[in-house]
């Protein structure tokens, strides 16, 4: 049994080095296309025009209000000429979670296989969610500009803006756009709270990956996951075993390597200190013997009347 628990061992981290590198590159893959997808859409957005507050209430009274021309015209043809921007920052985003979802689930098969705990379901999780939150950024911006050519080849009027519809197309990229993300964040929970908890995971990345499940679920702490794709950099970094650290030992043992808690990486810290300086660990003591109790005064008496 042993032997074959040890031969399943061989093959898990044979497979592990293999996969390694790969998960790497599509870790920083993500984070850098992140970064650029997100600049890419903000700066096509950057001098899009909005519709005056001011003039909105100046034809207020007038009537009827819906037959004339819409004040979302120019921000509409905007959009419309940049529809380019739009979709192609969208498809970058799209592949960057992708290559997150490709980078975790790496990761989770491997805690997978050093904790036995972890629900089997979860490894999966956030490819699933990857998957949907990517074709739910394309299928929003294909949608909104289809919508929006379909304005502007009509009327224009304050009606037909309000009931701008992208069909079948919009209306299922703004469900997946819901969905995706919470089964991305709830994913990037489990498996960086497991990852950690095995060994798989610095204390700081493992932290650092629920902050970033959480701000996924609930985007508008914080609009661009800045935080999401430093983790995902960190973490492939991590992979290639850069810096001092190098990989954690859960990755040569195959086994859960639990980290120590504050207490035990002090004494640890406190007892290398003290090597170095040539201070011997005191020996450790046994416990202290226990002097046998004195008899009592009366018992001598019983023993001396018992012997007249």
């Amino acid at each position: 049994m042993t032997a074959v628990a040890g031969e399943a061992r061989e093959q898990q981290l044979a497979w592990e080095a293999r996969q390694r590198p790969r998960a790497a590159v599509a870790a920083i893959v993500s984070g850098v296309l992140t970064i650029v997808g997100y600049l890419w859409w903000g700066l096509t957005l950057r001098d899009a025009p909005r519709g005056g507050f001011l003039e909105s209430l100046e034809r207020a009274g007038s009537t009827p209000l819906g037959d004339q021309q819409s004040l979302l015209i120019p921000r509409f043809e905007f959009l419309s000429d940049r529809a380019f921007g739009l979709i192609g920052s969208s498809v970058v985003r799209g592949l960057a979670l992708l290559a997150l979802g490709w980078a975790v689930t790496f990761l989770a098969i491997a805690t997978r296989a050093r904790r036995r705990e972890f629900i089997k379901a979860a490894v999966y999780v956030v490819i699933v969610g990857s998957v949907l939150s990517a074709l739910a950024l394309v299928l929003v911006s294909v949608g909104s500009t289809l919508a929006i050519n379909n304005f502007l080849d009509g009327e224009r009027t304050v009606d037909e803006a309000s009931n701008l519809s992208g069909g079948s197309l919009l209306a299922t990229g703004d469900l997946l756009s819901y969905i995706g993300p919470f089964i991305v964040g709830a994913g990037l929970l489990l498996v960086s709270l497991n990852a950690m908890r095995a060994g798989l995971l610095t204390r700081f990345l493992g932290i650092l990956g629920v902050v970033s499940g959480v701000l996924a679920v609930l985007p508008q702490l914080m609009p661009v996951p800045v935080i999401q794709a430093f983790w995902i950099v960190a973490v492939g970094l991590m992979l290639l075993g850069a810096g001092r650290a190098g990989l954690p030992p859960a990755w040569r043992t195959g086994e859960a390597e639990p980290w120590p808690s504050a207490a035990e990486a002090a004494k640890r810290r406190r007892e290398t200190e003290n090597r170095k300086q040539g201070i011997e660990p005191a020996p450790a003591q046994g416990p202290t013997p226990t002097p046998a109790a004195k008899p009592h005064p009366a018992s001598k008496k019983r023993k001396r009347k018992r012997r007249d």
